[in-house]
C-alpha cells in the first residue's frame, strides 16, 4: 500500500510548477473579476471599432493590469470577435507568449535598458499578417531614463 502512495505522488510531481497567478489568470473579458468598468470600456471599444492608439493601465498590484492588456490584445487579434467578446475558438495566438507575430510583450522590470527598447521599436517597422499590432510594456515605470528616451 505504501508503494502505490509513493508512485501517485511522483506522477503528480512530474507536472511543471505553474504559479497561482499564471494558472488562474483570466483569459477573456468574462473571466476578469472586480473591474466591470474596464471590461465594459474595452469591450465597447473593440465592438464599435473605436480603439485608441494607446491604453495606460494603472493601479495597485493584483488588480488585473497585465491581464486586461493581454485580453485586449487577444480581442484585437481575434479572427472573428463577437460583440467585443473573446472566444477561444477564434483566437489567433491562443494566449501563448511569443506565439503571435502581432503581439509583442516587454517586461520592463527585467529589460529596462536602451537595447530592449530599440529592439521593440525595430519590431514596429516589420509587417505582420494581422490588422493590429499590439505592444504591451509591463512595469513601464521600471524603464531607465535612457530607455524611455530611446522611444
Amino acid at each position: 500500500m505504501g508503494e502505490t502512495d509513493v508512485s501517485e505522488k511522483s506522477d503528480a510531481s512530474d507536472q511543471p510548477f505553474v504559479s497561482l497567478y499564471r494558472r488562474f489568470r483570466p483569459g477573456t473579458f468574462s473571466e476578469l473579476r472586480g473591474q466591470p468598468h474596464v471590461v465594459r470600456a474595452l469591450q465597447s471599444a473593440v465592438r464599435d471599432g473605436h480603439v485608441a492608439h494607446a491604453y495606460l493601465f494603472s493601479g495597485p498590484r493584483g488588480t488585473g493590469k497585465t491581464s486586461s492588456a493581454r485580453i485586449l490584445a487577444k480581442a484585437l487579434t481575434a479572427r472573428r470577435p463577437k460583440r467585443g467578446a473573446v472566444r477561444g475558438v477564434h483566437l489567433v495566438h491562443r494566449d501563448r507568449p511569443g506565439s503571435s507575430l502581432d503581439v509583442h510583450e516587454l517586461d520592463a522590470a527585467s529589460n529596462n535598458g536602451v537595447d530592449a527598447m530599440r529592439d521593440l521599436v525595430a519590431h514596429a517597422a516589420l509587417g505582420t499578417p494581422g490588422r493590429w499590432k499590439v505592444y504591451i510594456v509591463d512595469e513601464v515605470h521600471m524603464l531607465s531614463t535612457a530607455a524611455a528616451n530611446a522611444c
